[in-house]
């Protein structure tokens, strides 16, 4: 009987439960196996609970004890003697009866007050068959006699006397009637539950430093709120969220239907100049700004964030969860392996790439009877076609389901996909750092028979499935994308897919847990999402489509999504617009662009920056003449974001060796410069409250008319494509494109995907090329090397120069610092 409880608690379609059980089997296992939430009966110890306290709005009082209420009517003052009535009825019954102003007792048949007490009482509540040794006449003349035992709905008693009748009642059918009243009462409920519910969210407080502590002692020195907890604080339902461990979840896509009809909130990306190898904090200004907006101006918000890379983390980088006092926490576990879609992605990736060199081998070494016999072979006397391989005969034209029907020249065009290896663009991955794997061949075992080849192996979030998780808004769409990835070409130059190989379904299968976004929390206890983290330069570097869509639904009308692009405006936000948006079908309300002092010092001028050197004097004393040079190119990631018809908003991370007066001047610059509001922000140091004016601000900003609209039609040329993101973005004279560039976009346009949008593989350290070229570079015709296709993805990526797509280790790695004490098992050095 609990088997089958605890199946019914699971199942979605099921709203309530009720039990009809001997006797016997009504014991406290079984009644409190029953979910609260589904317990018709209210006789679980979680609404006895509630009974008890009073709560009888958030339990369902037990049907008997409702018919017995009715059928009493007015008890208040009035005594009443429950006997032969235990357990949780009993309970449950005497509760609500002392709740309405009744004195209740209650006795067993056996006991020796019974006589005193039916004198006495008026009105007697019978839970089981009257004894013949107890008479009637112990009872007193007019009370009302209630019989509530189990079994009685046909029954008829007489207890009362000729000249001195009792009102006699029995619950019967009016329990029946009471408990399908509390089936509706839960189905009313349930309803209830599936809309809208506005937040109770209750933020933690924050004590900030001086100085401010590392960020692993900030994060471990604040307790987070348990995950469960911070779920239905923003309105998530029980069955919604999946979770890991104390302080994060995932959360279930079939929010998106239940909330489909909610108004989303207002859409906020964070981009940012043209950085130093430092990075000027972005992820930091997102967790500040949510924090800011919930927890100090009390409007609801939520920071969707990309999951970082293990091998940055261990390499040089360090982690991603934000900085000091504007944090992801528990921070070691959003920098390690969180819920694992990493390792999905690269266990699924890596199975495509081991189907494609065991396909070539098959291929090379099998006539194509044997290779059709192994492939559509015979199961229990039976062959028959895959429905994968069903769908790869009807592109190839062979409309036929009978394996014993293909004719000579269709098995032959079914089992060969006659894949050309030098075209092979889909590569091995592994989430570490590691140069070695940068060049690689495989296949040089003896059982390969010779079929050796060069290959390489990229780091994980390099892998376009990466790209197709950030990019997909269901699990049916990321299916279809990922049957679409382009792996190779075939000898006569027809492109060769995941589905061609009979792979999709079991990328999906690994996937499947990956497409749900994994729910954390902020240092100060708002919500975060963290969801994909596709690379920023051979892909679009952005979170999720569809976290943004589930936090837009969630924060309501008025609340607001903060969502943050990789690198600077001129790659992550134009990523964003031309590719995120296009996918996604939603229209951002403002851009808040990211500026810090050091780097404006750099643009003017100032000597170069490197990761782990101390700053040079320029960056560290006050120098106003470079400051107002590098402006540029402030100024022209504010122009950049004009293109689109976005209010900006200028956020100046503030550092400690920024002086007022150069802070003050680039204020006024960025607004001379057009954008809405120009704010300096402290969150670093003191969290939300930090970042209150830029919060201030975006509210405001949010408010403006929004003339919100794309770069380029699809429509148009790759090329033109190309050169209008050069010109107008970049500040370009024009574009080349070396010849195998050019035969690169012939092919993708006569294959059929010239219609894609475009993805510039660029360095981030400058608006051109060259890295060296800081401020606003002019004069240069931008060199387009090779153009290749991410089909699944969606999306046509130009390399302008060469892109490393697998990082190496530098002399002294992060990990040298970092280390688990075994007694409490947290983790050290993490930063």
């Amino acid at each position: 009987i609990v088997s089958e409880i605890l199946r019914l608690n699971e199942d979605p379609n099921v709203q309530g439960l009720a039990l009809d059980l001997p006797e016997s089997l009504y014991s406290s296992k079984v009644l409190n196996a029953v979910k609260p939430e589904k317990d018709v009966d209210g006789l679980s110890s979680v609404n006895l609970g509630r009974l008890v306290h009073g709560d009888v709005y958030d339990c369902l009082v037990p049907p008997t004890v409702c018919a017995v209420v009715e059928l009493l009517e007015d008890i208040d003052g009035k005594k009443v003697l429950l006997v032969g009535v235990h357990g949780a009825e009993g309970a449950a019954l005497q509760s609500v009866l002392q709740h309405q102003g009744a004195a209740v007792l209650s006795c067993h048949w056996k006991a020796p007050q019974l006589q005193s007490e039916l004198g006495q009482a008026d009105a007697v509540v019978f839970g089981s068959t009257k004894p013949d040794d107890v008479p009637v006449s112990w009872i007193k003349p007019g009370a009302t006699i209630i019989h509530c035992a189990r079994g009685l709905l046909a029954e008829k008693h007489n207890y009362g006397q000729q000249n001195n009748p009792a009102a006699e009642k029995t619950v019967g059918s009016l329990a029946v009637a009471m408990r399908m009243q509390n089936m509706v009462k839960n189905m009313e409920r349930w309803i209830q539950s599936q809309q809208y519910r506005k937040w109770d969210l209750h933020c933690l407080k924050l004590q900030p430093l001086s100085p401010v502590p590392s960020d692993i002692e900030i994060s471990r020195a604040q307790s987070p709120k348990a995950v469960d907890v911070l779920a239905k604080e923003i309105g998530l339902l029980t069955d919604e969220i999946e979770i890991y461990g104390q302080t994060k979840a995932k959360v279930r896509l079939s929010l998106l239907e239940r909330l489909k009809d909610q108004p989303d909130g207002k859409y906020v990306l964070v981009a940012g100049i043209t950085p130093t190898p430092l990075g000027e904090g972005k992820s930091t200004v997102t967790i500040g700004l949510v924090q800011a907006l919930t927890a100090h101006l009390n409007i609801n918000s939520f920071a969707c964030l990309r999951q970082p890379s293990q091998g940055p983390t261990f390499g040089v980088k360090g982690g991603a969860a934000g900085g000091g006092y504007a944090q992801v926490i528990p921070m070691e576990e959003f920098n390690l392996h969180l819920t694992g879609d990493i390792h999905a992605i690269t266990a699924a990736n890596n199975l495509l790439a081991a189907a494609i060199d065991a396909r070539i081998l098959h291929e090379n070494t099998q006539s194509d009877k044997s290779l059709y016999n192994r492939l559509v072979p015979v199961v229990n006397g039976v062959r028959g076609f895959s429905a994968i391989q069903l769908a790869r005969l009807r592109r190839l034209g062979i409309n036929k389901t009978d394996p014993g029907t293909l004719t000579e020249e269709e098995i032959s065009k079914f089992v060969r996909l006659d894949i050309d290896p030098s075209t092979i663009t889909w590569q091995r991955v592994v989430d570490t750092n590691d140069r070695f794997l940068r060049r690689i061949t495989v296949g040089q075992a003896n059982t390969e028979k010779g079929f050796v080849r060069q290959a390489q192996f990229d780091i994980a979030v390099a892998s376009e499935i990466m790209a197709i998780l950030a990019l997909t808004s269901s699990l049916q769409d990321m299916k279809e994308r990922l049957g679409k990835m382009v792996v190779a070409n075939d000898h006569k130059g027809e492109p060769v897919t995941a589905e061609d190989l009979g792979v999709t379904g079991a990328l999906a299968v690994l996937m499947k847990d990956a497409v749900k976004p994994t729910l954390m929390q902020t240092l100060e206890g708002t919500p975060v999402f963290v969801h994909a983290g596709p690379f920023a330069n051979i892909a679009h570097g952005n979170s999720s489509v569809l976290a943004d869509k589930i936090a837009l639904k969630l924060v309501g009308e008025k609340g607001f999504v903060v969502t943050e692009a990789g690198f600077g405006a001129d790659i992550g936000m134009e990523k964003f617009f031309n590719i995120k948006c296009r996918a996604s079908g939603l229209v951002p309300s403002v851009v808040v662009l990211v500026a810090t002092v050091r780097a404006l010092k750099m643009h003017g001028g100032g000597p170069n920056v490197t990761a782990g050197a101390p700053l040079k004097k320029e960056y560290t004393e006050e120098n106003l003449q470079l400051v107002a040079d590098g402006c540029c190119n402030l100024q022209k990631q504010i122009q950049i974001t004009q293109l689109f018809g976005v209010p900006v908003v200028v956020a100046l991370n503030v550092f400690k060796t920024d002086s007022p007066a150069e802070v003050d001047l680039v204020c006024k610059i960025a607004k001379e410069s057009g954008a809405f509001d120009a704010v300096p922000c402290n969150h670093w140091s003191a969290g939300g409250k930090g970042a209150v004016k830029l919060a201030q601000a975006v509210e405001k900003a949010a408010n403006q008319k929004n003339s919100f609209k794309y770069l380029y039609s699809l429509e148009l040329p790759i090329v033109e494509k190309i050169r209008i993101i050069a010109q107008k973005v970049y500040g370009a004279e024009d574009v080349e494109l070396s010849p195998i560039a050019q035969s690169q976009v012939d092919r993708y346009s006569r294959q059929g995907f010239g219609n894609l949008p475009i993805c510039m593989a660029k360095t981030h350290l400058s608006l051109s090329h060259q890295p060296e070229r800081k401020g606003v570079p002019t004069g240069f015709v931008l060199p387009i090397s090779d153009v290749r296709a991410s089909i699944g993805a969606g999306f046509i990526y130009p390399l302008v120069g060469t892109m490393s797509t697998m990082p190496g280790l530098p002399t002294r790695p992060c990990f040298y610092d970092i280390d688990l004490d075994p007694i409490t098992e947290q983790v050290k050095g993490l930063f």
